[in-house]
């Protein structure tokens, strides 16, 4: 008997993982991989850090996941998003400081191995770092049948970036009268598909194929919908020397969490609720699930992906500029005087 054949009948593969890191070698073989010294496969990744145009470098690193919608693709069978959606969490993150993403790892747990399933995770996973601009340094993947079924998986993304000390966007600047400026999101992103699954699928019993009046698409192909990534829009930004005094990534916990992550305690934000439209697929949640505005605003993007902080006087030249880059940006309200006891962020 081969020496795995017992390992293989306890259900792990180790065959098929020898296969699963080829398949990582020849995806990543597009980026920009010019400071990864080791190879895919290694105990560790290796990077050489460049250092010759920063004066006093900060290194920022950021994990996450991507949660319950990864239950919405396995029903599906379409995860070449979930491998964008994992990269987009995790760089996301890293932009609200300044900092520019260097190299992303990953983590995927499968029940069973399925080739086709990891590739297209893979494929997602690299599409989205060459949108960030980012290196895949390398990752793990585990089988482990019994704790996951055979179609199921979860997974992690990790990922660090540089940012010149004094260039760090922490918020500590923020005064009163600065301006909010939204920019648009893609949709749900990766956040509340707890409730989406509650609501959708098992209180209306809808299919992912089911084409609601409302959005004119299928269910699936809308809430499956990659998370956007904001990289380089911001490094854009910054590097054109536009001051940005703070920046919020609007996740789980949504406005009412992530705004207040960036304030300084003496401020609160003031957002006009009418000074942008909720994309459709908001809408049609709240009103099947009977969910207050309240809970969507702490649940949801509600179509804002990124929230960013200028002075006033910025405000006309940072709008242009994201329309410019292709964005949809808004005036969201402003930041005023907050009272101890006061709620940091106050919808209008």
């Amino acid at each position: 008997m081969d020496k795995a054949e017992r390992y293989k009948e306890a259900g792990v593969d180790l065959e098929k993982a020898t296969l699963l890191v080829e398949i990582v070698r020849q995806r990543t073989k597009r980026l920009n991989q010019k400071n990864v010294i080791s190879s895919i496969g290694s105990y560790s990744g290796l990077y050489s850090l460049d250092t010759s145009l920063v004066k006093n470098p900060v290194l920022v690193a950021s994990t996450d996941g991507v949660g319950t919608k990864i239950k919405l693709a396995i029903l599906a069978d379409i995860h070449r998003g979930i491998g964008v959606d994992l990269v987009a969490m995790c760089v996301n993150d890293i932009i609200t400081c300044g900092a520019r993403p260097l190299f992303f790892l990953d983590y995927i747990a499968m029940g069973k191995f399925n080739e086709k399933i990891f590739t297209e995770l893979i494929e997602g996973i690299v599409d989205a770092c060459e949108q960030a601009g980012c290196a895949l340094l390398g990752g793990e993947t585990a089988e482990m049948p019994g704790m996951y079924g055979e179609n199921e998986y979860d997974l992690a993304g990790f990922v660090v970036g540089l940012v010149e000390r004094d260039r760090i966007i922490d918020g500590s600047e923020i005064s009163f009268g600065d301006v909010l400026i939204g920019i648009a999101s893609s949709g749900l992103h990766s956040n509340g598909f707890s409730l989406v699954r509650r609501v959708l699928l098992e209180e209306h019993k809808l299919s992912l194929d089911y084409v609601p009046s409302e959005l004119g698409r299928p269910l699936g192909e809308i809430l499956l919908t990659p998370t956007k990534i904001y990289v380089q829009t911001i490094m854009t930004l910054i590097n054109r020397g536009l001051r940005i005094k703070g920046i919020a990534h609007i996740t789980g916990g949504g406005f009412f969490d992530n705004i207040p992550r960036i304030l300084p305690k003496n401020c609160k934000v003031i957002i006009d609720k009418s000074a942008w439209e909720w994309p459709p697929i908001f809408k049609y949640l709240q009103v099947l699930g009977k969910i207050s505005e309240t809970e969507m605003y702490h649940v949801f993007n509600c179509g804002i992906g990124m929230i960013l902080i200028v002075e006033k006087s910025l405000v006309d030249e940072v709008k242009t500029f994201l329309n410019a880059l292709g964005e949809q940006a808004y005036v969201l309200g402003y930041v005023d005087r907050r009272i101890e006891g006061e709620n940091q962020v106050v919808l209008v």
